[in-house]
């Protein structure tokens, strides 16, 4: 049934046909939007038990709204998932490096030892690091948490806390973050029931700091959280993500902007096909108000009459099919009166500049993210952003985002060398990453294994 908007007295203002008809006798007036509120000024800290935070962006806020933000854009969200998927590869596994050949490449001798290799394919492990360099891409930051057993004597456990509940303190006179308090309730202030404080291992070097802590006996009752982060921000607190300075440069605004723009002009514009102007004389001759028991009954009688209007204007079965409507000439002023305008609407709107300025958004996204848009099938055909799409080429980008991971990837391993070491392994004992390397059908396969 049409959707039809009556004034007081039922007289039909505007209608907008199920099918794409227009239909309109005058307009209404928009009704103004109210202002928003006021907003408290912004802190640089928030008071927890005695403990100055480093609040977190505005408000406090900027895990949530980032996450908010990353969840609104496809290229985004699914950019740094690719990240966090070849950062992590195909997993981990203990070596030592017993020296290098004449290229240059390490010699490795694999690790045998159970409890250290069962460690790298445990579960517990794998969680650790999805968690961690999901957060790391994010949001700047994880916040990884070392758990000992009951006596101190040996760490048990690894997990990541969710950062968009971990804050720190705010450095003390050496410069020196001692604090991470998380809660469910940021960025409101939790009151005690709400929220956990953990000492933050110092981050010139972790595991000396945990080193000391169990020689002092410190260790017994506590956990430990280990920040895990990027300095290329220059921020001490909370690293910045790789990804917003295509935010504050407008690109993810636009990214966004462009597919609601289209959501809308599909909704509105583009779906109406005919505007229908019909006189108001005409429904007071069709449907007298005094042949009708109430108002409503007058109302559902007009909405009725539009749909049959509508019936008639659209849909493949009318194509070609007339329609007749009457009017007649004022013999005082020759003008007609009630007559019908029936006008196609023509779609003045160009999609495909809007295509080009979304692609354009996507590429300079995943470019801040340092990714070819080629490698995620986002490469233009033309213009300034055209690319070869060709599997060399894509090939060749993934192979350059692996070796540009390797600085990521130490940051992460960091708390896991923490771990081992804490539990006496040998401190020559490294990590290495197994990734999967698409070939070319002349190397006689289609993928190969390589160490990284």
């Amino acid at each position: 049934m049409a959707e039809v908007q009556f004034n007081k007295q039922g007289v039909p203002l505007m209608g907008y046909g199920t099918r794409g008809a227009f239909i309109s006798t005058t307009g209404t007036p928009t009704v103004k939007p109210k202002t928003a509120e006021p907003k408290d000024p912004e802190r640089d800290k928030t008071t927890i038990d005695g403990i100055d935070i480093s609040d977190w962006g505005t408000g406090n806020n900027f895990p949530t709204t980032a996450d908010e933000i990353i969840n609104k854009v496809g290229v985004l969200n699914s950019g740094l998932k690719f990240i966090r998927n070849f950062t992590i590869g195909q997993g981990i596994f203990p070596v030592k490096v017993t020296g290098y050949d004449s290229d240059g490449n390490e010699i490795l001798e694999r690790i045998t030892d159970p409890a250290i290799t069962n460690f790298a394919k445990s579960r517990m492990v794998r969680r650790y690091m999805e968690k961690t360099v999901r957060d790391y891409m994010k949001f700047g930051i994880s916040f990884a948490q070392l758990i000992p057993n009951s006596d101190g004597s040996k760490m048990v456990g690894l997990n990541t806390i969710n950062a968009k509940y971990a804050r720190l303190n705010m450095a003390n006179n050496l410069g020196t973050i001692t604090k991470c308090i998380t809660s469910g309730k940021w960025p409101d202030n939790p009151s005690k029931e709400f929220y956990n404080i953990y000492d933050v291992l110092d981050d010139y070097d972790p595991s000396a700091d945990l080193q000391r802590r169990k020689f002092g006996g410190t260790i017994k009752g506590k956990s430990f959280i280990f920040t895990v982060k990027d300095s290329w921000s220059n921020n001490e607190y909370y690293s910045g993500p790789i990804w917003y300075s295509s935010y504050l440069s407008g690109w993810v605004d636009i990214a966004t902007s462009v597919p609601l723009f289209l959501k809308t002009a599909y909704k509105n514009q583009i779906t109406w096909k005919w505007h229908v102007q019909i006189p108001y004389a005409f429904w007071d001759k069709k449907f007298p108000a005094a042949d009708y028991a109430s108002t409503e009954l007058r109302k559902a009688a007009i909405s009725d009459y539009m749909d049959d209007i509508e019936t008639n204007l659209c849909g493949t079965e009318n194509a070609n099919k007339p329609i007749f409507t009457m009017f007649e000439i004022n013999p005082n002023n020759g003008k007609t009166e009630e007559q019908w305008i029936i006008e196609p609407l023509n779609n003045k709107l160009d999609n495909q500049q809007n295509l080009v300025t979304s692609a354009a958004a996507n590429s300079e996204i995943l470019f801040s993210l340092m990714l070819n848009p080629n490698v995620l099938g986002a490469g233009m055909p033309g213009g300034t952003y055209a690319g070869n799409q060709g599997g060399s080429n894509i090939r060749e980008a993934f192979l350059v985002n692996i070796a540009n991971a390797w600085l990521d990837r130490q940051n992460i391993l960091d708390p896991l060398e923490a771990f081992i070491r804490f539990n006496g392994a040998d401190e020559n004992i490294e990590w290495r990453f197994r990734n999967t390397i698409l070939t070319t059908l002349d190397t006689g396969a289609g993928t190969q294994k390589t160490l990284s």
